[in-house]
Order: structure tokens, then C-alpha cells, then sequence
């Protein structure tokens, strides 16, 4: 097994434990308490229905109105995961300098349990996207396959963090340009329309953003009862694999002069 595989398998209790420990930490003390799970994805989907049906008049040739607010939410919500991990992932490293020596919980996890307390929101949102789909019709055989998205969506995300949350030990202002590139890359995504919207000139753009190909394929077993194009399901596979690999690589090569910034 690839070191970064059986890192995680190695770790998986202890990863489980904190990573849960850490969501009901996140929300103690707040009101509403972990029904903020339920709240924030919701309260995005209803803002994107209101701007792109109402406002933009955005309509889909093939989908009505209710099945158009599925599709956007079925593109919305990996996009508040994949935003999450980056908020949480970025600083891990940085705000756990306690950890850099712990040979108990190893550095290279802190990265990986950020990622999975920012799937929290996705896990809840894709819980209510099913139950939408159930009472919409929509569910197909193809749909189960958007556990496999999710699988190299994760895998991406931690490989990527691990790269970054390494460099924010030495350049502190990677978070603050990743705050500022998350907000691109949600205007960006093809969240709440599709890429034969896109002009012909544009369309180059959307292949170097990875979100295109998460949310189209996801979209596509979801929504769309298809499977994504090779096209997409190429570039979706090599980024996920790569990025997870690499980014373990170049996790472990930064971390050995850690302690001697944070």
C-alpha cells in the first residue's frame, strides 16, 4: 500500500475520534449548535435560487425550476466542502504547533482531520440533496457513483492541503490568498449554469479550474443520469491521485524544519 494510504489506514481510529471530537467542539456554545450543519448549506442554496432564477432568470432546456435548484445544489454543495477544507486546512499546521513533535497523533494528520471536519456541511447537505432527489424522481442506478466523486474529491482535498497548510508555515499569507482565490473559484465553478453557457472563448478557463470537473461529475450521476465524459473523468481520477500523493510527498519533505518557524 502507498505510504499516504496506509498512513491513513493506520491512523483511521484516531483520525475518526478527533475529527468528530473537533465538529462538536466547533459548535459548542453556539445557540443552534450543530443544526448550523443544516442551516448554512441551505441558506446558500436559497441565495443561488433567488440570483440565477429570479434575478438572472437562469433556466436549464431539459430541467423545470425545482429540478434546476437540485442541480445547482448538487454542485453547491461539494463546493461548501471543498471551501471548508480550505478554511479549516490552511492554518492546521500553523495553529497546532503543539503537535509538530507529538509522536502520538503525527503531524501530516492535523492537515487530513481539517479536511474531514470541513466535510461535516457536505455530509449533511448531500443527506438532504438525496431525500430532494428521492421526492423529485431523480435517483438512478448511476447514483450511487457520486460516492466515488466524493472519494477523489477527498483525496484532492487533503493532498492539496497538505501542501499548502506546509507553505503557510513559511509564507503566512497563503491563507489569505486562498481566502481570496475561494471566492473566484465559486464565481468560477459551474455551480448554477452549465459549460454550453460558457462562450467559446471562455470554456479554456474552466479546464484549469478542478472544481469544474468535481461538480460536472457529480452533476452528471446525480442530476443529469449519466456518467461524466472521459474528458472530465481522466482529469478528475490523475488530479485526485496525484495530488495526494504528491502533496504527501511534499508534506513530509517540509516537515522536518517545521519547529523552526512555528
Amino acid at each position: 500500500m502507498l505510504p499516504p494510504f496506509s498512513t491513513l489506514w493506520r491512523h483511521r481510529a484516531m483520525l475518526y475520534q478527533t475529527t468528530i471530537n473537533e465538529i462538536k467542539t466547533r459548535h459548542a456554545g453556539s445557540v443552534l449548535g450543530l443544526f448550523w450543519l443544516v442551516i448554512y448549506p441551505l441558506l446558500f442554496l436559497g441565495t443561488y435560487a433567488i440570483v440565477y432564477l429570479y434575478i438572472f432568470k437562469v433556466r436549464f432546456p431539459t430541467l423545470g425550476a425545482n429540478d434546476y435548484v437540485a442541480l445547482i445544489f448538487c454542485g453547491l454543495i461539494p463546493f461548501l466542502g471543498f471551501s471548508e477544507a480550505l478554511s479549516y486546512g490552511v492554518s492546521s499546521v500553523v495553529a497546532s504547533a503543539n503537535l509538530i513533535k507529538n509522536t502520538l497523533f503525527p503531524i501530516e494528520l492535523v492537515p487530513v482531520k481539517a479536511v474531514l471536519v470541513g466535510q461535516a456541511t457536505q455530509v449533511v447537505g448531500m443527506i438532504l440533496l438525496v431525500i430532494a432527489l428521492i421526492f423529485l424522481g431523480k435517483l438512478s442506478i448511476l447514483s450511487p457513483l457520486f460516492l466515488l466523486v466524493w472519494i477523489c474529491q477527498i483525496l484532492f482535498s487533503i493532498g492539496l492541503i497538505w501542501i499548502l497548510s506546509s507553505l503557510n508555515v513559511y509564507i503566512r499569507d497563503i491563507q489569505n490568498i486562498v481566502a481570496v482565490l475561494t471566492l473566484i473559484l465559486m464565481m468560477l465553478s459551474p455551480i448554477a449554469y452549465t459549460e454550453a453557457m460558457v462562450p467559446a472563448a471562455m470554456r479554456p478557463f474552466l479546464a484549469i479550474n478542478p472544481l469544474y470537473y468535481i461538480i460536472i461529475s457529480y452533476q452528471s450521476v446525480l442530476m443529469l443520469n449519466t456518467l461524466p465524459a472521459t474528458r472530465i473523468l481522466i482529469p478528475l481520477f490523475s488530479m485526485s491521485v496525484l495530488t495526494f500523493i504528491g502533496g504527501f510527498w511534499f508534506f513530509n519533505r517540509m516537515k522536518k524544519v517545521f519547529s523552526d518557524y512555528v
